[in-house]
């Protein structure tokens, strides 16, 4: 009995930092006790959940339980990134942003949406051999577009040195991105907003406030309700004001008449799908006319909770290189840089 008062653990814990100690195994010479440190994710059906630093998830019986509490957050690892490869990360983010098709040529997958954004309509490396650009070139040709590769910019042999050779045959480059990642328990604990609803099915409204849906709706949709767990995250036109504003400081503040805001769409959007252990952030977008009032962090900490909930523990997001306004509000909520990437086209 003194050893479960030891537990200072409670499900309202999760997306905490834990340490808990586990004893198993039957009788006094195969008891053994075991200490796991690191991110409480779940707790349901008798069994937690604890992902730790390096990424591994582990599953404990709430019955072996002997002691339990809340730890204060490690000293973060290059600035609160977590452990991960770039190859990882561009996997995981073709796996969130799926093309219609793709097929693997050499130790390259190209993939292909119809055109609609590069990231669908790139070559990806999933090795570390050099891209056929015959091969390739061809296989875009018969889909009426051009071969484009996405270039990480590291030294791996599909990353610098193949940059270095594109420059020398002429290829562009253009749409340089950065990769950001952080932990999700952070981000995941700011408070709830009620104006944010979640769902899981892309509806007209949402696919009306991302603006590059317009230019292929029916693409868009294919592409943006894939991935492995997609959650989407909509704050309707009429309630992008603060709740407590009173109506003459949010008239100040740029907001519109109700009725006229509920017919422009959304005042913010976000998605977020959950691959394995990483939450991987999207089309986050607020209406200019709502921008300022907090809606884009109110949107990801949602989409954060859902993800966590699902037993996610790192979240990642690609963002341009020259948006500079969304790359303060990304290091705000504890993002920061893991690699960087653009994309080369043969002039």
């Amino acid at each position: 009995m003194s050893a479960y008062l030891t537990v200072r653990i409670t499900p309202a814990d999760v997306g905490k930092r834990v340490s808990v100690r586990t004893l198993t195994g039957a009788g006094e010479q195969e008891a053994r006790f075991t200490d796991t440190v690191g991110t409480l994710t779940a707790w349901q059906g008798g069994t937690l959940s604890v992902t730790r630093r390096d990424g591994r998830l582990v599953r404990l019986a709430e019955s072996s339980l002997v002691a339990g509490k809340v730890v204060p957050q490690a000293p973060p690892r290059r600035r609160g990134l977590p452990a991960a490869t770039v190859a990882e990360l561009v996997q995981v983010g073709a796996r969130t942003w799926p093309a219609a098709e793709s097929e693997r040529i050499g130790d390259w997958r190209a993939r292909a949406a119809g055109g609609w954004t590069r990231r669908a309509n790139s070559a990806l490396p999933v090795g570390e051999g050099r891209p056929d650009l015959e091969r390739l070139g061809a296989w875009y040709a018969a889909r009426g577009l051009p071969l484009v590769l996405h270039v990480v910019e590291d030294g791996s042999a599909s990353g610098g040195p193949l940059a270095a050779e594109l420059d020398r045959l002429g290829w562009e480059a253009g749409g340089h991105t950065l990769t950001l990642a952080g932990e999700l328990a952070p981000l995941a604990d700011r408070p709830a907003d009620p104006r944010v609803r979640l769902g899981r099915t892309l509806t007209a409204d949402w696919l009306r406030r991302y603006r590059r849906a317009a230019a292929a709706p029916e693409t868009a949709r294919l592409v943006l309700g894939g991935g492995p767990s997609v959650w989407l995250a909509t704050v309707p036109g009429g309630d992008g004001g603060r709740e407590d504003a009173p109506a003459a400081e949010a008239a100040e503040a740029g907001a519109v008449p109700e009725a006229e805001a509920a017919e422009a769409g959304p005042a913010a959007i976000g998605r977020c799908v959950v691959d394995g252990r990483w939450a991987v952030f999207s089309a986050i977008e607020v209406d200019p006319a709502h921008r300022r009032r907090g809606l884009a962090t109110a949107v990801m900490a949602e989409l954060a909770r859902a993800a966590l909930a699902e037993g996610a523990s790192a979240a990642c997001l690609h963002v341009e290189r020259e948006n500079a306004p969304a790359r303060a509000l990304y290091e705000r909520l504890g993002f920061h840089e893991h690699h960087r990437y653009h994309y080369r086209r043969a002039r």
